[in-house]
């Protein structure tokens, strides 16, 4: 569990950053490895964090998926450019899948043609042509209409529970403030790192 003091240090960021005026203050980017070790690193949104951890959402299909289920370990990373002199949050950890309470009540929080794009996607599998997706989008469009779209059997949530945390603040002349927390033997320990 993250303790109160880094919990709270990364909401006010959070906050701080939307404050700011950044776009996406829950952009982070994650990172996943597969088989070989071949690093794969893309843009997710968060969707909630408390003390468990950092809460996603995506298709159980997906590569990112494939990666998480044979390997579920990963490494998150926000940047808020327009927050001070820029401050990046970094985050280690194992990932868990939510249940699925969890993923349904996420999943009706939705736009609807969110929820239907859910259906037509086969996420990370080759597109032939694009028609052919937009077909897949009207062909659930008529499936559902008239009533709720049910969250899908093949997508739901993940939490990256973290050992790792570590806060970086810019400073001008690379003179950057780093602060890591790291979990060991079931404790939090704090230590400052050189830029």
């Amino acid at each position: 569990m993250l303790t109160p003091e880094i919990l709270d240090t990364f909401r006010a960021l959070l906050a701080e950053a939307g404050a700011a005026g950044d776009p996406e203050p829950t952009a982070m980017t994650l990172a996943t490895a597969d088989d070989n070790g071949r690093v794969s690193a893309r843009i997710v949104l968060l969707k909630g964090v408390d003390a468990d951890g950092f809460r996603f959402f995506t298709n159980y299909t997906s590569s990112k998926a494939e990666q998480i289920a044979r390997h579920p370990r990963a490494a998150l990373c926000f940047h808020w450019k327009t927050l001070r002199d820029g401050v990046q949050v970094r985050v280690e950890g194992a990932v868990e899948a939510l249940t699925p309470a969890d993923s349904d009540a996420y999943f009706a929080t939705r736009p609807r043609l969110s929820q239907v794009g859910a259906w037509a996607s086969l996420q990370s599998q080759t597109l032939p042509d694009r028609a052919i997706f937009e077909q897949r989008v009207a062909q659930y469009e008529r499936e559902f209409a008239g009533r709720e779209v049910p969250r899908p059997p093949h997508w739901g949530g993940y939490r990256v529970v973290p050992d790792r945390v570590e806060f970086w603040y810019g400073a001008q002349f690379r003179l950057h403030e780093r602060v890591q927390w790291e979990r060991v033997d079931g404790r939090w320990q704090r230590r400052e790192l050189y830029p």
